[in-house]
């Protein structure tokens, strides 16, 4: 290794003297002396409480719905049911015109994965929004579920997503994301020494020691102030905006200190039906996850399968490599057609190679949607990517280290996704 210092030769010489060095964090004083708010610290008079019904079944048709016991229920004020949402299909990316919309507040005539909301109840208390919860009665029709990504694929898997009329996303460069870089076929023929490995990730679930939630209170005017834990507060507005076909300037959203989110917190799921019952009683609404909700009904990290296929010389060159991954969105988009996009800039990793080619699919089952956590479309890749570099190296018998400085991308090289 001794041989290599030449490679950070050209590292500058900025005379930082910041690492190392303690600095508090601005926000312990509040977390230790209890001082910190969360958005379930605000409590306003008759506020009520709201209770999802959720599809006990990963994928049914739904037969009819039946409210009539839970709205006869102690303390229920409102049932809400899909025909109740003005704008009832939504996906989160459309403002950055990552569609098409695909994903219902309320089921509506079918449900895609197990836990999905088809009823929402309101009620004086926590308990008794619970127990109406319990009253409604949905007539199901089972329908055959898919669960795993490539069965997803092939010609006749149960159709996930009928909004998207087949169980990928259709990006503009079609079924899949691409990186097309040199000739990969010729970079093969040249090389040495060719591996191909798979790996696999399962759905990772963030855990935040405060669950989701939001309290809404009608300000007048029909105003709305949302005191919410989102971690997207415009894309939470400008969904909710469109969802309740109201303008933004009518939603006051506040958010403010976050008992851990993650990425997990980026989704629009709790805002627009809670402000749309405080709309439709005009009281004060709070709408927060048990910990089982949260376990079992947030966005996971998404689960992935990547099979990466690298052809290396002796000399510890990387000459070519060809990755075909898979991003498991779930039965609804949400984050997930732009995680899958960013594995396939990120595949060929912090490395020079000649010549690439990679398709990324953001895939639909009908699991729990994933979403967005810590670096969503790369950690994952970097895992597959780091672990395969440690089997390159010991394929051709050299230093892990030294195999990476030599393959290690440099100022001015072209990569394969720019």
């Amino acid at each position: 290794m001794e041989l290599r210092k030449d490679y950070f030769a050209d590292v500058r010489k900025d005379g930082l003297n910041e690492i190392g060095q303690p600095r508090p964090r601005l926000d312990s004083p509040g977390h230790v002396t209890g001082k910190t708010a969360y958005f379930a610290d605000r409590n306003f008079p008759g506020m009520l409480h709201l209770k999802m019904v959720r599809s006990p079944h990963h994928h049914a048709r739904i037969r009819s719905i039946d409210t009539s016991e839970a709205e006869k229920h102690p303390g229920v004020v409102r049932v809400l049911t899909a025909r109740d949402v003005p704008h009832n299909v939504y996906t989160i990316l459309i403002l950055i015109q990552v569609g098409p919309e695909d994903e219902t507040v309320l089921a509506d005539g079918k449900v895609r994965w197990k836990g999905e909301a088809v009823v929402a109840v309101l009620a004086e208390t926590e308990r008794a929004a619970q127990e109406a919860a319990a009253k409604v009665k949905v007539d199901y029709e089972v329908l055959p579920a898919v669960f795993d990504m490539e069965e997803a694929l092939m010609p006749g898997a149960p159709l996930v997503n009928e909004y998207h009329g087949q169980n990928y996303y259709l990006y503009d460069s079609g079924e899949c994301r691409k990186v097309r870089f040199g000739d990969v076929d010729a970079g093969f023929a040249q090389a040495d020494h060719i591996l191909e490995q798979s790996y696999q990730s399962s759905p990772i679930e963030h855990a935040p020691t405060e669950t989701t939630g939001c309290v809404v209170a009608p300000e007048g005017n029909d105003r709305f102030t949302c005191h919410t834990n989102t971690q997207a507060m415009f894309f939470t507005l400008d969904n909710a905006s469109i969802i309740l076909q109201m303008p933004g300037s009518k939603l006051h959203f506040v958010g403010g200190t976050v008992g851990g989110g993650f990425g997990g917190k980026v989704d629009v799921i709790v805002e627009p039906i809670a402000i749309l019952g405080a709309k439709l009683t005009g009281r004060p609404v709070s709408f927060v996850y048990s910990r089982e909700e949260e376990m079992q009904i947030s966005s996971p990290r998404a689960a992935e399968k990547i099979v990466i296929k690298d052809g290396v010389m002796k000399d510890g060159r990387i000459v070519a490599r060809k990755v075909t991954g898979y991003t498991d969105a779930g039965a609804y988009s949400r984050h997930s057609p732009y995680g899958a996009q960013k594995g396939a800039a990120h595949y060929p990793g912090p490395y020079t190679i000649p010549n690439v080619w990679i398709d990324t699919y953001c895939v639909y089952t009908n699991r729990t949607p994933s979403s967005a956590m810590r670096g969503f479309g790369v950690t994952i890749g970097d895992f597959a990517l780091e672990v395969q570099m440690d089997k390159l190296a010991r394929l051709i018998g050299m230093d892990p280290l030294e195999f990476r400085f030599i393959n290690a991308y440099r100022d001015g090289d072209m990569k394969a996704h720019r």
